[in-house]
């Protein structure tokens, strides 16, 4: 190995800049400024950052402009008693609802709830008689309400009033239940699982980049990147809220991707800068050759996960929305720091940047120990090859199995992974609801006793709204003939207003939000009556958002396909490629959308993960792991692209270019997908479902494209394309030749396509060691 040069820390000859380009000069000449303006930049971030998570909603997966949610709005405006989304559960114990002390005491519970500033349309058991107000066993009974208002508002008023009506009245024990408190726990919930998940993560992180660097001080590098991330994108979201509601649920995007693609990043760029001091040059040197190398590769792979992530603007909800706007902050975020913060700190550490090596004591007693045995031989570090055992000649090893082996590797990895994925054809969709939340949640509690306790849902079932003049007797045909329908059990009504506007209650036969009760949907929009007529609640909020979302996917799947086969052909000059990259990607995926189904649909695993299976899925969560997940697999796989087009370009050899490729990238890839496997894992460690089946089914997927995908696959379908994989028509070659990236320092192309094989000689030159 040649002799590493040492570098003046924050210093450098003129002459060694001169030639630096326009963004390492930048970056470079003043690192002591870089890093203090980052710092000020970071702190402001955590002042506008601070409290972000108190304006942000937890509802979000309702079409604004579906039908539902313009009956949702209407009815919450003119019949507020319709669309209860507070429930105060009184267990009057074994005296009964109907004994006198309990009437008179929740008569003035209701009494003191309807004087409540933002509180309308109460009504109770004890004002209605009605039968579905009052539990089975006839010990408890229900005080319904509406707080009206944008989410944040109601959830202030809820926040106001709820610790006068909780707890023991006399004779009473009140809970509280409903919509409103659900989702106003299940914010609560999520930002205290959000910080323990954050306790373990960075810990965790630090410990696995101390064990892939070695280096204490270049472990500290990928972890500042992560941590500059998250607090910026939380600013960001603090600003977005002004203007828009996001999603509580995007906080843990933000965590997971601002430590996982920080990392990735920091990994790809520190890794590279220790390639370069390693050969011998100085820090600015080495900086210029990173930037223009891994700096290129962080840059468009940051593009890449943004494009994915941005396709979740094509859907109205804003649930999507969120992630959106957090995905994105985050990951341009990530790539600016890593791109800015990084080489200023190599050009002050130089080659300290190799500092407190943990792994030295180690290398030591292993040099010993084969200077005893008689030298060092062929099989020690001397010149890097492939057939060596240099850091990453396993990686090189393996690729060149796969290759010998490419069709059985292929076919048997393939099939591996649809079996994986199969499951995912029986999948259900639903809705989320209370069962979200962990059994002992006070609210959670309240809604299982309102499920599993009365004869009907108060706070639920299938509302249809009626406008237009009619005559009582118009309105009790229209009654009779819903109440015909299949699927339905009762329906009630109706219940009017002035102004020609009145609304229906319909009770559906089995599951709220089951499959009949969908269906019962359509039939209730299909049904003639003499005015116009709109229908909500639960089941019809699911049947909208379904149609929403298969109106729009298409647009997104278009949008991520596309933007994908550009920016890899952008980076390849090749036409196969990129097709490849598509479709190893989403075969990369199959394992996490088959677990999904298997364990949170199923319930399979529910008892050891902590958390009820409802029997479906929620609407949204497919398409936001999609978005996720094959983010993420384009960002490994640019990485492994991007040196094997590197090695193409240099040698033109297209087997040996594969094997160099994984060689230098196969234990990054590993290790950085390890790592943000593990900060999945802990966001994973939720209370909440959604949260949870979002946390481990990314590590998942993110497991198995490192691991499986890009091991195995990506070399083996490489081998069988040949040279074919790098072939591209004359017009489109020409495009890539004025607009296309190289991520060489200089472009060298290689031998012309009829040469088989590469010199030794220059082989031995391309193997670098790290």
């Amino acid at each position: 190995m040649a002799e590493v040069k040492k570098s003046a820390p924050g210093g450098g000859a003129p002459a060694q800049r001169a030639g630096s380009g326009g963004w390492t000069r930048f970056v470079t000449a003043r690192p002591r400024l870089t890093l203090l303006v980052a710092l000020v930049l970071t702190a402001l971030a955590v002042l506008a950052g601070g409290g972000v998570a108190d304006r942000m909603g937890s509802g979000g997966w309702e079409d604004p402009a579906a039908e539902s949610t313009y009956a949702t709005e209407a009815l919450a405006r003119q019949f507020p008693g319709s669309q209860p989304n507070l429930i105060l559960l009184v267990d009057a114990g074994a005296a009964g609802a109907d004994a006198p002390a309990v009437a008179a005491q929740a008569r003035k519970l209701a009494e003191r709830l309807d004087s409540e500033p933002g509180v309308d349309g109460v009504g109770s058991y004890w004002s209605t008689g009605s039968p579905a107000l009052r539990s089975e066993d006839g010990r408890k009974a229900v005080i319904a309400a509406r707080i009206a208002g944008e989410e944040k508002d109601a959830a202030a008023v809820l926040d106001r009033i709820a610790p006068a009506y909780r707890g023991t009245h006399g004779p009473v024990e009140v809970s509280l239940g409903g919509g409103l408190a659900v989702r106003h726990e299940m914010q609560t919930v999520i930002q205290e699982d959000l910080l323990r998940a954050e306790l373990i993560a960075l810990p965790l992180t630090l410990v696995l980049l101390v064990m892939v660097f070695g280096s204490a001080v270049a472990a500290l590098l990928p972890l500042g990147v992560g941590i500059v991330a998250i607090l910026g994108t939380n600013a960001v979201l603090r600003g977005i809220t002004e203007f828009t509601d996001v999603s509580v649920f995007a906080q843990n995007l933000t965590t997971a991707l601002g430590l996982g693609l920080a990392i990735d990043y920091a990994l790809f760029v520190v890794r590279r800068y220790r390639e370069e001091l390693a050969t011998g040059a100085d820090a600015y040197t080495a900086v210029r050759a990173t930037l223009r190398t891994a700096g290129r590769t962080v840059l468009f792979s940051a593009l890449t996960v943004a494009v994915s992530l941005a396709a979740m603007l094509v859907f109205p909800q804003y649930f999507l929305r969120s992630f959106a706007y957090a995905g994105i902050a985050v990951v341009l975020l990530a790539a600016t720091a890593a791109l800015t913060l990084l080489p200023a700190a190599f050009v002050l550490l130089g080659d300290r940047v190799n500092a407190l090596d943990l792994r030295r004591l180690l290398r030591r007693g292993r040099a010993s120990g084969r200077k005893a045995d008689g030298g060092e031989g062929a099989g020690g570090e001397g010149d890097g090859g492939e057939a060596d055992g240099g850091e990453g000649a396993g990686w090189g090893r393996a690729a060149a199995l796969v290759m010998r082996r490419a069709p059985v590797f292929a076919v048997l990895t393939t099939a591996g992974l649809v079996l994986l994925g199969l499951p995912f054809l029986g999948v259900r969709f639903g809705t989320a609801d209370d069962r979200q939340l962990p059994a002992t949640a006070s609210s959670r509690v309240v809604q299982d006793q309102l499920r599993d306790g009365f004869p009907g849902d108060p706070g639920g079932g299938i509302t249809v709204l009626a406008e237009g003049a009619a005559t009582p007797a118009q309105y009790a045909d229209y009654r009779e003939r819903i109440a015909g329908l299949d699927g339905v059990a009762r329906a009630d009504g109706p219940v009017t207003a002035g102004g020609g506007r009145a609304y229906f209650t319909v009770v559906p036969d089995g599951e709220a939000v089951g499959p009949d009760a969908q269906r019962t949907v359509t039939e209730l929009r299909a049904e003639p009556a003499p005015f116009d007529t709109s229908v909500t609640g639960q089941a019809a909020v699911l049947v909208d958002s379904k149609d929403a979302l298969a109106e729009r996917l298409p647009w997104a799947a278009a949008v991520i396909v596309l933007v994908t086969l550009l920016l890899v052909f952008l980076l390849t000059g090749s036409v196969l490629i990129p097709v490849q990259a598509v479709v190893l990607n989403a075969l990369s995926l199959t394992a996490m959308f088959g677990a999904v189904v298997w364990v949170f649909q199923d319930g399979h695993l529910a008892g050891f993960l902590g958390f009820t299976p409802t029997g479906d899925i929620e609407t949204t969560l497919p398409v936001l792991m999609f978005c996720v997940a094959f983010g993420l697999s384009m960002d490994y796989g640019v990485f492994l692209l991007s040196r094997v087009k590197e090695e193409y370009d240099r040698t033109g050899e297209h087997e040996h270019s594969v094997r160099f490729g994984l060689r230098h990238t196969g234990g990054l890839i590993t290790a950085a997908a390890v790592i943000l496997a593990v900060v999945m894992v802990a966001i994973g460690t939720s209370r909440v479902t959604n949260t949870k089946m979002l946390g481990l089914g990314v590590a998942l997927a993110v497991l198995m494209d490192a691991m499986v995908v890009r091991s195995l696959l990506v070399p083996a379908v490489m081998k069988l394309t040949g040279r074919l994989t790098w072939w591209a028509p004359g017009p489109l070659r020409r495009f890539h030749d004025r607009f296309g990236i190289s991520e060489s320092d200089a472009h060298n192309p290689g031998p012309t396509p009829d040469v088989e094989e590469v010199p030794e000689k220059r082989r031995e030159m391309t193997s670098l060691r790290p």
